[in-house]
């Protein structure tokens, strides 16, 4: 009797102990890095309701859970301020590929492309759930687009006035700043006066200007200097922050040209204007096959394209051109750079580059016949390419300033789709092992400050990025001495090793190599919606 008696007390008495427990969750003995920049410290970390609550020597019979991260590092969760994640976080909400590299929230809208619709899009993804925590800019190509088509003009008044409608409204949705791509059609045919026009749109909810400028490499008007300074100008027009996309100098002709161009965001941020850049850490970028031709190749939609290609006269004036950019501004004799990541029409060209693509063309290997070959390509669909184009010397440079921040550039992957770039699996940990384990190119506070606290700083995600009392718990627990990134270019597909648990909101997402199916995430909002 007694013995079934002290059985029924012990089953009434630990519920309620875990019911009146001080935590949800503890992680203990751990080594803090609080992603201010300041030196790592010994602590535990107490979590309830999302939020942490404590710091310090913690009693874990007061936890309804805890982790023990001996040996490891904690800190906050990293925060991707540069992502294209709008379509992938509808098809797979769990966001595995950014989970498994220790991000806990993504900026999308980059490059201005976004959804339109913010209200739409926030209300879907509340509805349906996801894992990682979601912001988004709004894009002025999309805007433009909405309004315009694909055109080559200036706008009209009317559509002027349009467009920045829809960018008040994304503003007072919950975006959280403007976003443009000025390589990209339609952006591309837009004036400095256009933009100007719909940035202080944007600036009147005190959004942040994020900008893939409108040249990265060496051109007859100045290139990536003046595209710089287009961006630093539109700040100061439009009187908001600017952040400048992946940061780069991406002509073989200018490699070692980043001393000058971080001196034109110092200058910048001398005379008052405040202005930073993100940075991945490849060597190598990711877009279209459509940004090898000339942009006014590509207006008025793909059948205009088409009628361009297929033109003999027309055609020779798009390959002159290509030509002269890939020659004499990018300091190239053949296309063994460029690497195709995704052909819808031909997924055995996956992989391969255009010089390897022309030789199994059975073409000769000129310049000529490997543009030929581009175009050709072009008029059946295009593909998803990846660039060598830049110097390690350079992404170093940019790395070690202060004011560049990391983000991937990445979207939501599906596992073992295409051949995509491997910073969208492991730019964070490739930071971590890489350039703070092995080459010591940065402080681990330094590195975690560029993931955390600074983006979350130039979005104004007031409650995250750091480890305090009172903020969101949105942490990663990984050994400095084994996270590594696995994916490659040739064998991208690889998740990041290292992380032990990540954790969102407060929830386990991630938990020694698994990811639980949590869908804790939460639509972070710009300061607009404030102002509604």
């Amino acid at each position: 009797m007694r013995s079934r008696l002290s059985i029924l007390l012990i089953s009434l008495i630990v519920p309620l102990a875990f019911a009146f427990a001080q935590y949800d969750l503890i992680i203990r003995n751990g080594r803090i890095i609080d992603g201010g920049g300041n030196p790592w410290y010994a602590a535990d970390v107490g979590i309830r309701d999302g939020r942490i609550t404590a710091i310090g020597r913690l009693d874990t019979t007061q936890s309804r859970r805890v982790l023990d991260a001996q040996g490891m590092i904690v800190a906050p969760g990293f925060i991707d301020g540069h992502t294209h994640s709008e379509g992938g976080i509808r098809r797979i909400p769990t966001a595995d590929n950014f989970l498994f590299d220790g991000v806990t929230s993504i900026v999308t809208g980059n490059c201005g492309g976004s959804v339109v619709a913010v209200d739409t899009f926030f209300a879907e993804l509340t509805r349906n759930g996801m894992s990682i925590n979601l912001a988004t800019l709004i894009g002025h190509n999309s805007v433009r687009r909405r309004v315009m088509g694909s055109v080559q003009r200036d706008p009209t008044p009317e559509e002027l006035s349009a467009m920045e409608a829809i960018v008040e409204k994304g503003m007072r949705d919950g975006a959280v700043g403007f976003s443009t791509g000025l390589i990209y059609i339609p952006g591309t045919y837009s004036k400095t006066a256009e933009v100007v026009a719909l940035a202080k749109a944007a600036a009147k909810y005190h959004g942040v200007y994020s900008s893939h400028i409108r040249n990265e490499g060496n051109d007859e008007q100045g290139g990536v200097f003046a595209a710089i300074t287009e961006a630093i100008d539109v700040g100061r027009a439009a009187g908001m922050p600017v952040e400048i996309s992946h940061f780069k100098v991406s002509s073989k002709r200018l490699w070692g040209q980043s001393k000058r161009t971080i001196g034109m965001i110092e200058k910048a941020r001398a005379e008052g204007l405040d202005v930073t850049v993100d940075q991945y850490a490849y060597t190598a970028s990711s877009t279209s096959l459509s940004v090898l031709l000339p942009s006014w190749a590509l207006a008025d939609g793909d059948s205009a394209v088409k009628v361009r290609l297929n033109d003999p006269k027309m055609r020779r004036k798009i390959r002159d051109q290509m030509r002269h950019t890939i020659i004499d501004r990018n300091g190239r004799m053949n296309m063994s750079y460029a690497f195709v990541t995704r052909c819808e029409w031909d997924s055995t060209l996956n992989g391969k580059n255009i010089s390897q693509i022309n030789r199994l063309w059975k073409r000769k290997g000129t310049l000529d016949n490997e543009i030929q070959t581009v175009l050709d390509m072009m008029e059946k669909g295009g593909a998803g390419m990846i660039y060598h184009t830049m110097s390690e010397q350079d992404v170093q440079r940019i790395m070690k300033y202060p004011y560049s921040m990391v983000a991937s550039d990445a979207g939501v992957i599906r596992l073992g789709s295409g051949v995509p770039h491997p910073r969208g699996y492991g730019n964070n940990a490739r930071i971590l092992s890489e350039y703070v384990r092995k080459k010591k190119i940065l402080r681990i506070e330094e590195a975690i400050r560029k993931m955390t606290s600074f983006p979350a700083q130039r979005y104004q995600f007031v409650e995250r990025g750091l480890i305090r009392p009172g903020m969101w718990a949105d942490l990663v627990v990984f050994d400095e001495k084994t996270v590594a990134d696995k994916a490659t270019f040739q064998k991208p597909h690889a998740y990041s090793e290292g992380f032990a648990y990540v954790i969102v909101n407060g929830e386990i997402v991630i938990d020694h190599g698994t990811h639980t199916g949590a869908k804790p995430g939460k639509v972070l909002l710009g300061p607009g919606v404030t102002q509604k």
